[in-house]
């Protein structure tokens, strides 16, 4: 739905992620924008649970939109959704939303804390670990009928990313930096150690996601093609974009 990093972009809002499975519809962030963008490809009223790696507003703001829909719905009120996400989430919402947001809270929304582990939600086995970021954020893997995909959220390399990603048919990683830059470690990926986590991963297919609106894509492309073991195709995150796993 979205795949722009840390803002929108003139082409797409920023990270948010659709997977289905057995007419279940799990929705992995709802970043600045994708509120909106899901609207294209997904009833509001069809989603049954969301995922929030983490609460950076590029990757959770639009929860706030969402509460509006889900409580006010032109109907009446939606069955509560489940949100899973960090342990502060909650708090974080009513904040961002600012005074209101308490009244019916509770019934709109099921608060669900992550950690590193494994749970089921709808059709899906979630497995989560913690990621090389400043804040709480998690990868997760979403397995359902023998595949799977795996969504790193923001991390820099990290073995436990790694780890969780190995043998997955999808990886959706992160590549916010550029390798021709001096980049911090533990906060974002190149598109090159991105194609290296696949690479020992294994996985058959790598898309590149999170890309800032001033880096060229086609660069962040290029360096993970660089990069990639032979098995491994790559391609670029693209809004409206679908994969069968």
């Amino acid at each position: 739905m979205g795949c722009s990093g840390s803002f929108p972009g003139p082409e797409s809002s920023a990270s948010c992620y659709l997977v289905e499975h057995e007419g279940f519809r799990l929705v992995l962030d709802l970043g600045h924008g994708s509120l909106g963008s899901l609207q294209r490809f997904a009833g509001l009223d069809t989603i049954g649970a969301v995922f929030l790696s983490h609460l950076h507003a590029d990757h959770f703001i639009d929860l706030t939109a969402y509460y509006v829909v889900r409580r006010h719905w032109h109907g009446g009120p939606l069955p509560t959704l489940p949100v899973y996400g960090p342990a502060s989430t909650r708090e974080r919402l009513v904040a961002a939303y600012g005074s209101g947001v308490e009244s019916g809270l509770e019934e709109t929304f099921a608060f669900h804390p992550t950690a590193p582990g494994r749970l089921a939600v709808g059709p899906f086995d979630l497995t989560m670990a913690r990621t090389a970021h400043p804040v709480e954020c998690y990868a997760v893997r979403v397995a359902a009928a023998g595949r799977s995909m795996t969504f790193t959220g923001d991390t820099g390399e990290s073995a436990a990313v790694t780890d969780l990603a190995a043998g997955t048919d999808l990886l959706l990683a992160e590549a916010t930096f550029l390798e021709t830059e001096t980049n911090p470690e533990g906060l974002h990926m190149t598109g090159r150690q991105a194609a290296r986590m696949a690479n020992v991963a294994g996985a058959r297919l790598l898309v590149l996601t999170h890309v800032p609106p001033w880096h060229d894509p086609v660069q962040v492309r290029a360096e993970a093609e660089a990069e990639r073991a032979d098995q491994l195709r790559v391609e670029l995150a693209r809004p409206g974009a679908a994969y069968d796993v």
